[in-house]
């Protein structure tokens, strides 16, 4: 009989629940009812639901962080290009993570432990923008970011035929000069 380790199935059962009815319509007692254990249980390993969706997507966090670590050292046209293709295989690689955190994302901006989640973020969209510095750009990367992440969390695309197409849309949208007058 193999003995399966409570937090780790809090993170299963969790993420499977997330992902059914979203992160606000799951509450720490549907998880622990699920798992088997009671909500006390459930709070010696995770004081807040908050702390299992970052327990969820701290992989994922860290391969951002990773990502926006290689992109100080480059600037311009090379942070873009390299900021795009590893995004877009970022997303594809954590699908799941990135509807978690695509879902909450809005309504908690203002919560600390979210905080390095949005300094990536914005150091990503930074690069996207090759740098520019304009508001304009700022704002087509961002459209682009969350576009990405919005068709990628469709687990009904197969990540073969999306990588490319999604490669192609995000370089065609921010690499393209534009020259459009209001």
């Amino acid at each position: 009989m193999v003995r399966v380790n409570t937090r780790d199935e809090i993170l299963r059962v969790a993420g499977e629940q997330f992902a059914r009815v979203g992160f606000k319509g799951t509450s720490l007692s549907d998880i622990a009812v699920e798992v088997g254990c009671s909500k006390a249980a459930l709070l010696y390993h995770f004081a807040a639901k908050e702390q299992i969706l970052l327990a969820l997507v701290a992989t994922a966090e860290r391969a951002l962080a990773d990502l926006v670590a290689d992109l100080d050292a480059l600037d311009g046209p090379d942070a873009q290009s390299v900021a795009i293709e590893r995004f877009v295989d970022l997303v594809l690689h954590y699908r799941r993570e990135a509807a978690l955190v695509y879902e909450v994302v809005p309504q908690f901006h203002s919560e600390p432990a979210f905080g390095e989640v949005l300094r990536q973020a914005d150091k990503l969209c930074d690069a996207i923008t090759a740098r520019s510095g304009d508001p304009a750009d700022a704002i087509a990367a961002q459209t682009v970011l969350h576009g990405i992440v919005n068709v990628a969390i469709d687990d009904t695309w197969d990540a073969a035929q999306l990588r490319p197409a999604l490669l192609r849309v995000a370089r065609r949208a921010l690499i393209t000069p534009h020259h459009d007058k209001d």
